[in-house]
């Protein structure tokens, strides 16, 4: 449009022009010759008439007036020269801002947008219609090629972040940053048993000892993890937990002269297992396109074990036909005191996924957990000294895990998964341990995330169980914290 008005402009200056040349011959054509006089007769009477008269005209006056056209058309031609000049400062301006335009399109990615569309339309058929290109791209490609005013913004290559409510996170953390992260949780769980010690005359008639017992169970646990960026796609882990548990039995035995329940409790607490864990980022995801997290997770035995806590067998152990006390073959015995640790090296290698699709983003882990097999393990006996357990190995555990984010602002996001571990039994000498069987853990998960700034966010997991041996109900709360 602005080129179109300048043209106009130069095109009434030389309209001007030609109508101020053609005054001299209209003034020559006021005094006609009359009819019949020839061209001589007609000059004749020009220059035959007096100075005064008005149908004469002096030639110096021509000249001045000729004079003052030719002012008039050079400042014309000075003023068209400098509107030539403007014209093209403005090309180059446009130029440069085509450019300018065209580096910020591939910056945003709306030229590989354009290309998806085309694509679409190609496969549409002849109802589709794609978006046109701007016309100034044609201005630009024909004009000088400019430099890019400053430098593109680089593409993230770091998965997007929500709600954690898994262990193992999927963001990992920036080249050269530190975070630390202070949690707790809390867990409690509760479990009913009933065990029979006897023997059957006829169906549904027991002669023995029926020993019903509730077990309440509530673990406080917190811990200091700290999280190290070695690079922007690889980061190195260490937490350290402290361990608080405290168990509540309830019993009646029926047939021992007893109308009363009985409660009894104990608790422990102290360091736990440390563990270290590494994480690589394997891949350079995207929208619509997955990211993956390999990791590398090893926990110690450095918390208080069940072997080294002392088993009281003298108020729970239940006696053989002999009247003896049968420590080795019932097992019946609970600790006097809470263990903080599990008592075995384990090695977990995993993967952690993220699939970002706007506007949620699915997530997901899958690891194996081996637990590294003891020798010659002994527990303490209250006034039996100590027993011989042998090898003892504790199962494995697969765990697979799913869940789904939604970021409802900036600085808010909610998250659900389902988390679900198998468990192997447990053998000891290489056998089964006599009711160690196979279990199952499935875990309800639901969180939140509050960032208060690009530095600090506040996570808050309710975990629910959906299988008997879960624990009923998980709370956990982190703040992560970078430096």
């Amino acid at each position: 449009m602005m080129r179109h008005s300048a043209w106009r402009y130069v095109w009434s200056a030389g309209c001007a022009g030609l109508v101020a040349l053609g005054l001299p011959v209209s003034a020559q054509q006021e005094s006609p010759s009359p009819p019949g006089a020839s061209p001589a007769t007609a000059n004749n009477t020009i220059s035959a008439a007096p100075s005064g008269s008005s149908a004469a005209v002096d030639p110096d006056e021509l000249r001045k007036r000729v004079a003052e056209q030719g002012d008039r058309i050079d400042a014309m031609r000075s003023q068209i020269s400098a509107q030539i000049a403007q014209l093209d400062a403005m090309k180059r301006a446009l130029a440069e801002q085509e450019a300018d335009y065209k580096s910020l399109r591939h910056a945003v990615g709306i030229d590989v947008l354009d290309k998806q569309r085309a694509g679409s339309i190609a496969t549409g058929g002849p109802g589709a219609s794609a978006l046109p290109m701007p016309a100034g791209d044609a201005v630009a490609a024909n004009a000088p090629q400019q430099q890019p005013v400053g430098e593109a913004p680089k593409a993230d290559t770091r998965p997007p972040e929500v709600a954690p409510i898994f262990q193992q996170p999927g963001v990992l953390t920036p080249k050269g940053k530190f975070i630390m992260e202070p949690a707790y949780q809390f867990g409690y769980s509760s479990v009913d048993r009933v065990a029979l010690v006897g023997y059957t005359v006829i169906p549904a008639i027991l002669i023995g000892l029926i020993d019903a017992r509730q077990v309440r169970t509530t673990t406080q646990v917190g811990w200091l993890t700290t999280r190290y960026g070695l690079s922007n796609r690889l980061e190195v882990e260490v937490r350290v937990p402290y361990v608080y548990a405290h168990e509540d039995v309830t019993s009646r035995e029926i047939f021992t002269g007893s109308a009363t329940d009985k409660a009894f409790g104990n608790s422990g607490h102290g360091l736990g297992d440390i563990e270290a864990t590494a994480r690589y980022q394997l891949n350079v995801g995207g929208p619509d396109k997955a990211y993956y997290v390999g990791w590398l997770r090893v926990k110690s035995n450095t918390g208080k074990d069940p072997f080294q806590v002392t088993t009281d067998c003298v108020q729970r152990c239940v006696e053989n036909v002999i009247g003896q006390v049968d420590l080795a073959a019932t097992g019946t015995g609970l600790p006097l005191t809470q263990p903080v640790g599990t008592g075995f090296w384990a090695i977990q290698p995993g993967v952690t996924w993220l699939y970002p699709t706007d506007p949620v983003v699915f997530f997901g882990n899958f690891s194996y957990l081996y637990n590294v097999p003891r020798d010659d393990v002994t527990r303490k006996i209250l006034l039996g000294g100590t027993e011989n357990l042998g090898k003892v190995k504790l199962g494995d555990i697969v765990d697979v895990s799913v869940g789904m984010g939604l970021s409802l602002n900036e600085k808010a996001s909610i998250s659900i998964g389902y988390d679900q571990s198998f468990v192997g039994a447990t053998k000891q000498n290489n056998h089964n341990v006599p009711g160690s069987t196979k279990i199952v853990l499935g875990t309800l998960l639901i969180g939140g995330s509050w960032r208060f700034s690009d530095k600090r966010t506040l996570n808050f997991t309710l975990g629910v169980g959906v299988t008997r041996d879960t624990p009923d109900a998980t709370v956990t709360v982190r703040v992560p914290m970078m430096f």
